[in-house]
């Protein structure tokens, strides 16, 4: 039986039920619109069963009367309409898990990550700008478009935070798993004796909220605008371009310093705080006690890892999926699909883990 763990027999007895419901006319607007969206769905999703159930059976068919044909003309035929099966039967079942196990809705969404110095003084800053360099040539090998919304650079190089925007096409869905603590082992550039320190940098990923999702009131704002710091000649230090934006209710401060309009960083100053806010609304909605960023990066402390790169061997290690690669030089150029795609594999099998009903 294909996905057995499933209850086929108990959807289609809801189906029906639903269907005989729907059929009232004295429902109520609210009740059958909900009915409706139940029926939809458990309607899509027996279709989908039930075109791959009718695929398996094709195939064992034209598996048994190849096995007793003589013809080698209608074998060949046979071996011919089994593979153009098997390439179906793929399709369907990728669509078929895909309701059963919907992928997050939030995956196709363009993020704000925010990479943060932890235990390590000046070391961790300077693994923030190798982090902040990392995720952006991979984001150019993707095709999308980083720029950076804030930095707090240090005197030698580094950063004690920095927020990109990565804006793409499913960028949370490839993301979403680099959030939390990542620890560098290597010998510092300030360090004399040769030495191998390990420090750490936090990073959170916020998937960017959509307008219509949450509304922000106006007047639980503060905006301040103030010179840009870093970078850029003449105008940074003439043209007070820089936003920073203030939630006055919950407290949440963001910057932006990107762009030379003020009107722009304002603009990508909101997006960032409507991520923010949303995050923290769907935290409460599931009766979580901390924020979305603390439950991403824990306190920054050296134990709480998720990734390690060790300079010394050339060596990265993921500790979500227990992978390891030697070759962190490489790694460290953008080169993060191995990481990545395992990542993404391990969420599929999360989303299994979850039963449909």
């Amino acid at each position: 039986m294909i996905y057995p763990d499933i209850p086929w027999v108990q959807l289609r007895a809801r189906l029906e039920e639903l269907r005989t419901q729907l059929i009232q006319s004295s429902l109520p607007f609210d009740l059958r619109a909900k009915l409706q969206r139940e029926e939809s769905q458990l309607a899509g999703l027996v279709s989908a069963y039930d075109a791959l159930v009718a695929n398996r059976k094709e195939r064992d068919a034209l598996e048994d009367q190849c096995k007793i044909a003589d013809d080698v003309d209608f074998r060949e035929l046979c071996d011919e309409e089994i593979a153009l099966l098997e390439e179906q039967y793929a399709t369907l079942d990728g669509a078929l898990h895909d309701k059963l196990y919907p992928p997050d809705e939030r995956d196709e969404r363009s993020v704000f990550v925010e990479i943060r110095a932890g235990a390590g003084g000046q070391e961790a800053a300077l693994f923030v700008a190798d982090l902040a360099r990392l995720y952006s040539m991979y984001a150019v090998k993707k095709n999308w478009r980083v720029s950076v919304a804030s930095e707090s650079p240090t005197e030698i190089g580094g950063f004690r935070e920095i927020i990109l925007h990565i804006e793409g096409k499913n960028v949370f869905g490839h993301l979403k798993r680099e959030a939390g603590v990542h620890r560098v082992q290597r010998v510092p550039k300030t360090e004399t004796a040769g030495r191998v320190h390990t420090s750490t940098v936090t990073v959170a990923v916020l998937p960017e909220a959509e307008e219509v999702e949450f509304a922000v009131d106006p007047g639980d704002l503060r905006i301040d605008v103030y010179r840009a710091s870093g970078a850029g000649g003449q105008h940074v230090n003439k043209t007070e371009s820089a936003v920073r934006i203030t939630h006055i209710p919950s407290g949440v401060v963001v910057a932006c310093q990107e762009e030379r309009s003020q009107h722009k960083n304002k603009a990508k100053a909101m997006k960032m705080l409507q991520s923010k806010l949303l995050s923290s609304q769907r935290e409460k909605s599931a009766q979580e006690q901390s924020s979305q960023r603390r439950e991403m990066v824990g306190t920054g402390e050296r134990a709480e890892k998720v990734r390690t790169y060790n300079y010394p061997q050339n060596r990265v290690t993921d500790h979500q999926v227990g992978l390891t690669l030697g070759k962190l030089d490489i790694v460290m150029e953008g080169e993060l699909d191995e990481i990545v795609d395992a990542l993404r594999q391990l969420d599929q099998k999360e989303r299994r883990r979850v039963s449909f009903v």
